[in-house]
C-alpha cells in the first residue's frame, strides 16, 4: 500500500484527494475534478450560467431540473428537517444582505458599516420538489443557497466516483478520502490505521505534530467554523453561517464544530446546525449520537457521544 496526495483549489476552497494506491491516483483525482466541476455548474449562487441562477431566474413557476440539482435540493431539504430547520437553504437573500454576494476570494475583508435587520428567511418548507417530474417551483422572494451541503455532497459523490473510477471495491485495498474544505469523505478500503485526519478550525491549517486528529475507516467528517469565511462591516464581525430565525450570522458560544457520521453529507449538516442551535448543540449532539467536537470562541473544547480525548503527547 502506497499512500499518495494531490492538492488543489475548486469552488473556491482547497481540495485533497489520498488514495492508498499510488498508480490509482491520476485517475481518482479525475473523476474527483469531474464531480466537482458538475456540482459547481449545477448548484454555485455565483455562476450566472449555473442551472441555480437559472432556477432563480424562473421563481414562482415549475422548473424541470437535472437528476443532480434535484439531489442537492433533496439533501438540502433533507438537512432542514433533520435539523429542525436550523440549517434552511432559503438563506440566500440573507446571506447576500451581510455581505456575502459574490465568491469569497472577492469579498472586501472590511468595508463601511451596514443595516443589520432581524428578519427570518422564508423558509425550506416553501421550496416545492416533485420525485416524479424531476421538477422545482421556487417561489418569487425566495433565494436559495446550497453551498453548504452542496459541497458535503459533492465529497460523498466525488469519493464514490473516485473508487469506481479505480476499479471499485473489489480492487484489493482500493481506498480514497477526498477532502473539499474540509468536508471529508472516504471509501473503499482505508489504511491499515484508517483514515488521519487532523482537527482543525481551517482545512488550510497546516498539519501540525501537535495537532488533535482522529481516524475513521468509513463514513465522512465535516467542519463548520465561523472563523474562516468572516469580513467586518463597521465595527461588525460577520461569517457566513445564517441563522434562519434571524436572517442573521449566528451568535452562538462555538467557533467550530466538527461531526463525524456515516457520509459527509450528514455530518455537515449536524456541524452546521450546531453552529446555529448554540448553547443546546451539545446534548442535541448527544440525543442523535453523532460524535462531536465542540470549540468555543476563547478555546474551550467540549467533545461528545464518544468524540476521543487527545492522546497524551
Amino acid at each position: 500500500m502506497t499512500i499518495a496526495t494531490a492538492d488543489d483549489r475548486a469552488i473556491g476552497t482547497s481540495l485533497r484527494v489520498v488514495v492508498t494506491d499510488a498508480a490509482l491516483l491520476d485517475v481518482a483525482k479525475a473523476a474527483v475534478d469531474r464531480v466537482v466541476r458538475e456540482i459547481d455548474e449545477s448548484c454555485s449562487r455565483f455562476r450566472e450560467d449555473s442551472e441555480l441562477s437559472r432556477l432563480h431566474a424562473s421563481a414562482g413557476r415549475e422548473v424541470p431540473v437535472s437528476p443532480l440539482l434535484l439531489t442537492a435540493l433533496r439533501a438540502a431539504l433533507r438537512g432542514a428537517r433533520l435539523s429542525g430547520g436550523a440549517v434552511d437553504p432559503t438563506v440566500g437573500t440573507a446571506v447576500k444582505t451581510v455581505g456575502y454576494v459574490e465568491d469569497f476570494a472577492s469579498v472586501a475583508r472590511e468595508g463601511a458599516a451596514i443595516p443589520l435587520v432581524v428578519r427570518p428567511v422564508p423558509g425550506w418548507q416553501r421550496i416545492v420538489l416533485n420525485e416524479v417530474t424531476c421538477s422545482v417551483v421556487v417561489p418569487e422572494g425566495v433565494e436559495v443557497d446550497l453551498g453548504s451541503t452542496a459541497k458535503a455532497l459533492a465529497s460523498d459523490l466525488a469519493a464514490r466516483a473516485a473508487l469506481e473510477a479505480m476499479g471499485g471495491a473489489g480492487v484489493a485495498g482500493a481506498g480514497v478520502l477526498v477532502s473539499l474544505g474540509g468536508d471529508i469523505a472516504v471509501a473503499g478500503e482505508p489504511p491499515p490505521d484508517g483514515w488521519q485526519i487532523q482537527v482543525a478550525d481551517s482545512s488550510d491549517a497546516p498539519i501540525s505534530a501537535d495537532g488533535e486528529t482522529i481516524a475513521i475507516q468509513s463514513g465522512g467528517v465535516a467542519t463548520s467554523s465561523t472563523t474562516v469565511r468572516r469580513w467586518k462591516r463597521g465595527d461588525v464581525v460577520l461569517h457566513h453561517i445564517i441563522d434562519p430565525a434571524t436572517g442573521l450570522p449566528a451568535q452562538g458560544p462555538w467557533r467550530t464544530v466538527t461531526v463525524v457520521a456515516g457520509d459527509c453529507l450528514d455530518a455537515n449538516i449536524a456541524a452546521t446546525a450546531a453552529i446555529v442551535r448554540g448553547a443546546s448543540a451539545p446534548e442535541w449532539l448527544r440525543h442523535i449520537g453523532l460524535p462531536a467536537r465542540l470549540v468555543t470562541h476563547d478555546g474551550a473544547v467540549t467533545r461528545v457521544a464518544g468524540w476521543p480525548e487527545p492522546r497524551p503527547a
